[in-house]
């Protein structure tokens, strides 16, 4: 039996930045009552604030829940409130490089929208994130964005020319993450494999860009069993089923 549970966020336990769903508060709830629980995505602590702790049932064994933000470069957990156990923050000199780079690499592939909401560019301290409509785009607005993925594609390539010291990723449906090299969602997997003390053969994933290219597929390369789901709705379908199985 899998010890440990983790999932993706924007896309697989919610749509995109928007807060789960009661139902998927439940049965994660439930989980954390069998299983070790993990969520990791790109978004700081404050989009997982909003979308998921917030939103867990008073009854919820917290302790038994890690929040990854940030890909994996941060690690928050429950002990009398929640704290911070690391944190890998970039220096003035790498964000402005990256920053410099960003605007380079729109004017280049002439990723200059008429319409945006908030910033494009947002500092995670450990992350530094492109959104091409800005960081309060409408759903809707971000789903008809870059349906087959040709501008964040396009993007990539000229930012991993100008920072090729740096990871450069797709992230939700419409941002670009940029971290120290050699970070993902595995290098954030295997942090929480140290902390925990769970090997990666007792973890099971789920996520909705597991595929090549996907943000996702580095857990899967990294020889982490999962689930690819395509989204909130086959998350909690997936859910039922592992609760059920699991239970003793």
């Amino acid at each position: 039996m899998k010890r440990l549970i983790a999932f993706d966020l924007d896309g697989t336990l919610a749509e995109s930045k928007q807060p789960i769903s009661q139902a998927t508060a439940e049965l994660l709830s439930a989980l954390l009552g069998v299983a070790t629980v993990a969520v990791i995505s790109g978004g700081d602590w404050p989009q997982f604030e909003t979308q998921v702790v917030s939103r867990m049932p008073r009854s919820a064994a917290l302790q038994n829940l890690f929040i990854l933000p940030t890909t994996g470069t941060k690690l928050y957990r429950f002990d009398n409130g929640w704290q911070a156990i690391y944190a890998d923050i970039f220096t003035p000199h790498e964000r402005r490089r990256i920053g410099e780079a960003i605007d380079a690499a729109i004017d280049g592939n002439q990723l200059h929208e008429k319409q945006i909401w908030g910033d494009r560019v947002e500092d995670r301290g450990s992350q530094i994130t492109f959104s091409g409509l800005g960081q309060l785009a409408p759903l809707a607005a971000k789903t008809a964005w870059d349906p087959d993925f040709a501008k964040r594609k396009l993007l990539q390539l000229s930012l991993r020319r100008m920072l090729p010291d740096l990871s450069v990723n797709i992230g939700g449906s419409t941002s670009i993450d940029i971290t120290r090299q050699g970070i993902d969602k595995a290098y954030g997997m295997r942090k929480l494999a140290e902390h925990t003390g769970i090997p990666f053969s007792a973890m099971l994933f789920f996520g909705d860009a597991i595929y090549p290219g996907g943000n996702d597929d580095p857990v899967r390369e990294a020889g982490i069993d999962t689930i690819a789901v395509r989204d909130p709705a086959e998350t909690n379908t997936a859910l039922l089923a592992l609760i059920a199985f699991t239970k003793p």
